[in-house]
């Protein structure tokens, strides 16, 4: 056996049938962000088979605080050529698939199928629904991560017949009940726990050992390191899932019109007025914002906005392009004469094209 594993190899538990179930696995991982990057990490360093990487995103400043794999120098490069790289350089043993796209409905069939298992490292609710519903179609456990400021949640769905993520969450939330990180924020650390906790599902989930968080949602609370576990049952009907649904987007998603940052700067470099409307809190508003914006805090937009009907264009931006969006589809109803789009990636981009140029 390769003295690389040799320290937990050693353990009864594992030893060397453990590391053969390993090396024979095949792993995909969707998202290399805060949750992806420790999963990445720590099974390419113990010697997993197979690591399937999915993700369409650059690097930018902002992952930094949270996506240690990624450094200053790999700013604007995507994510998924500089993971690849990092982790060869951990791990040459490792064969690394490369997915340079986002999981869609189109794709996330023929990709799921050629692995063992799945990890949603998304954080998002219509990737999870979509990586749920796969799974079940095609009989693959996966290992779900989420994040909220402090705390992280942890389980393993569709493992061996078990509960499935929908028998935990029944129905997608809608566009108004979805939390945002860019307004709530994540304290960097923890997607690092929570990362290294799916990881660890899945070797458990690969290998055999121990007891997997099958039917169990494992609770972080990081503020005062107190973990609980919930059991939740299997409900069979969602084990009928035969195929994938038309979409996993709302259609306010769909329908919201978008302008990239580049051209939005492009407009401001320019001499012509521009209505542009921040919908970030009045704090992240105060701590940093554009000259030209006016702010309306996204839960106050439907009750305290009110816009000069003159304005046959307005621009609206928030920290990512999540509040933006919904921004944009509640105020298409009440101004329908009035054309409004969403600054894609936000401040976040915004601040970038700014400090580059």
């Amino acid at each position: 056996m390769d003295l690389r594993y040799d320290r937990q190899t050693r353990l009864s538990q594992f030893g060397p049938g453990g590391q053969a179930a390993l090396a024979a696995s095949k792993v995909l991982v969707v998202g290399l962000g805060g949750l992806g990057i420790p999963v990445v990490q720590y099974l390419n360093a113990m010697g997993v088979g197979v690591l399937g990487l999915v993700d369409h995103d650059k690097v930018e400043l902002h992952n930094l605080q949270r996506q240690v794999l990624y450094s200053e120098k790999d700013l604007g490069k995507s994510k998924i050529s500089v993971a690849e790289e990092k982790l060869n350089q951990q791990n040459s043993n490792t064969q690394l698939n490369l997915y340079d796209t986002f999981l869609t409905r189109d794709n996330a069939l023929e990709i799921i199928s050629n692995y063992d298992i799945v990890v949603d490292a998304t954080d998002n609710f219509p990737t999870r629904y979509l990586i749920n519903d796969a799974c079940v179609i095609l009989n693959k456990p996966f290992v779900y991560g989420a994040l909220h400021a402090f705390e992280g949640h942890v389980s393993l769905f569709n493992y061996q017949n078990g509960p499935t993520y929908r028998c935990l969450y029944p129905t997608m939330p809608n566009a108004e009940e979805v939390p945002d990180c860019n307004e709530n924020g994540v304290l960097g650390v923890v997607p690092g726990i929570i990362g290294t906790l799916q990881a660890l599902e899945v070797v458990k989930a690969m290998t055999g050992i121990g007891e997997p968080l099958s039917g169990k949602l494992l609770l972080f609370d990081g503020l005062s390191q107190n973990s609980t576990k919930i059991k939740f049952k299997l409900n069979p009907n969602n084990l009928n899932i035969k195929e994938l649904q038309g979409s996993y987007e709302s259609m306010e998603c769909l329908l919201v019109p978008e302008i990239s940052a580049q051209a939005y700067q492009a407009k401001r470099n320019s001499d012509q007025a521009i209505c542009l409307i921040d919908v970030r809190t009045t704090k992240e508003f105060a701590n940093h914002h554009l000259a030209e914006a006016r702010n309306y805090p996204l839960k106050d937009l439907k009750t305290e906005i009110n816009l000069d009907e003159q304005n046959k264009v307005v621009y609206v931006i928030c920290q990512s392009g999540k509040r933006s969006a919904k921004a944009v589809a509640q105020l298409q109803k009440k101004y329908p004469q009035i054309s409004f789009y969403s600054v894609v990636g936000g401040m976040n981009k915004m601040t970038s094209l700014i400090t580059q140029s």
